[in-house]
């Protein structure tokens, strides 16, 4: 058995560990690998930054020291990670989400308000991909398409219409297009004509996005002169 030394002197880093894991959870545990991935989750999660905080298989499987004490054996530390990480979800300590990138992968948050939160809107579909293979999944709805926009500002969308606005889509930034939705729910003016004839200008004459925010009357009236043009 590995001898340990005991902790240095000096100032050593801390892990917040709620108090009802020792008086709630730790006493149900009864799997020496669920209380390690419990462990090693709260440890993990508490050195992230970020509103919303999150592991992956392979945070576990990439820390050498920690996959070392799941087993002798390689083969054998992936299968108790796998079997301790379900025992955990079982209990409910962690919840697992699952999204599709390239391949599906499964999000493991704690069970806390926050966790929650970010758990459920995962299920809603409230998350996009960053590209970033540490944190490859942020929350936050994907934008729209056009499609979509239009049933939800418009109305129903006619079979006549769908190439129309499949080439907008194509043709102007996603940005642009949700703000001439946007543009034209607040003035009312609920046809795509008018959503249209905004795109055309500013892709004639500049898009200023500042402008557009500021919503002035000014720019209230240019937007209805084009409906015209």
């Amino acid at each position: 058995m590995p001898k340990f030394d005991g902790f240095p002197e000096g100032k050593i880093s801390l892990t917040h560990i709620p108090g009802l894991f020792f008086s709630e959870l730790l006493p149900q545990i009864d799997h020496l690998g669920e209380l390690k991935v419990t462990l090693y989750a709260l440890w993990q999660l508490d050195r992230m930054g970020g509103e919303v905080r999150y592991l992956l298989e392979r945070d576990f499987l990439e820390d050498e020291t920690f996959m070392r004490g799941m087993a002798a054996s390689p083969k054998e530390a992936e299968a108790a990670l796998g079997e301790s990480l379900a025992r955990a979800v079982q209990r409910g300590t962690l919840l697992k989400a699952s999204v599709k990138l390239e391949r599906e992968l499964s999000l493991y948050f704690f069970n806390t308000p926050r966790g929650r939160a970010a758990y459920e809107a995962i299920q809603k579909g409230e998350w996009r991909p960053t590209g970033d293979t540490r944190l490859p999944v942020e929350l936050g709805p994907e934008r729209p398409n056009i499609y979509r926009l239009y049933e939800q500002n418009i109305g129903p969308m006619t079979p006549l219409l769908a190439d129309t606005l499949q080439d907008a889509e194509d043709t102007y930034p996603a940005e642009w297009i949700e703000e001439a939705f946007r543009i034209a729910v607040e003035k009312n003016v609920r046809n795509w004509r008018y959503v249209s004839a905004i795109l055309r200008r500013w892709h004639e004459r500049g898009y200023d996005g500042r402008e557009t925010r500021r919503d002035t009357e000014k720019s209230r009236r240019q937007y209805a002169d084009w409906e015209t043009d």
